[in-house]
């Protein structure tokens, strides 16, 4: 039997839209100033992990995050756009505030996280699972007893923590999505693991976490679940 394969997955640094509540998407929005200090402690703070592999998503505010591990690892980033964030179509550039106001059936859909649900020109939650997940497996795959790095987007990290607790795509979100938060997984053929999630030790008090609102309710959760 082949050796599990560690994970270390990450979500990109703060932008300037995670700070506006807009829909970023598949948009190639970049860091800002705070998300560039994230993603430089973040890379500082594995640099002794020992990292054999690094992907990440080809849109800038993950391969640039990524870049900052690359350089205290000296590992080089490769692009892979299976980490892309889940494709919000029309959705996209609009604030959580013009989508609830522009287009309140698709808000109410999406706030339910109807697994079927994709706004016009995006992804289903169904499709998101079936992309990142198959692109997490395939990576891992190539590192059997190896530790490899996932960097990515906020409903990316959402699917890999449902793969790991068996959680199906419908079910309410409880657990954070820090920027550059670092989260731990194991995988070998039979699925993923959980290790540890949310660890940001590395950071002072400036990670943005998409559960800290939710349009409608003011309570951590499920609005706001994989959005950049």
């Amino acid at each position: 039997m082949k050796a599990p394969t560690r994970i270390i997955a990450i979500r990109h640094g703060e932008t300037a839209w995670n700070v506006d509540t807009r829909i970023q998407g598949q948009l190639d929005i970049p860091l800002n100033d705070t998300g560039h200090g994230q993603a430089r402690r973040m890379g500082r703070a594995l640099a002794d992990e020992g990292i054999d592999a690094i992907y990440a998503s080809d849109l800038s505010r993950a391969f640039e995050t990524a870049r900052y591990l690359g350089l205290s690892t000296g590992v080089e980033v490769v692009a892979e756009p299976g980490l892309r964030e889940r494709a919000f179509g029309e959705f996209q550039g609009r604030t959580f505030l013009e989508v609830e106001s522009e287009l309140p059936e698709q808000a109410r859909r999406w706030r339910q996280r109807d697994p079927h649900f994709s706004p016009a020109g995006g992804e289903s939650l169904l499709q998101l699972r079936a992309r990142v997940v198959g692109t997490a497996e395939r990576l891992a795959a190539r590192h059997p007893g190896e530790l490899i790095a996932l960097v990515g987007h906020g409903g990316v990290m959402d699917v890999l923590y449902r793969a790991a607790t068996r959680l199906e795509v419908d079910a309410p979100r409880t657990w954070a999505l820090g920027n550059t938060a670092i989260n731990r997984l194991l995988w070998s053929p039979e699925g993923f693991a959980l290790v540890g999630w949310g660890d940001t030790r590395h950071l002072s008090d400036d990670a943005l976490d998409e559960s800290t609102i939710d349009l409608l309710t003011g309570s951590p959760g499920a609005f706001r679940a994989g959005l950049g």
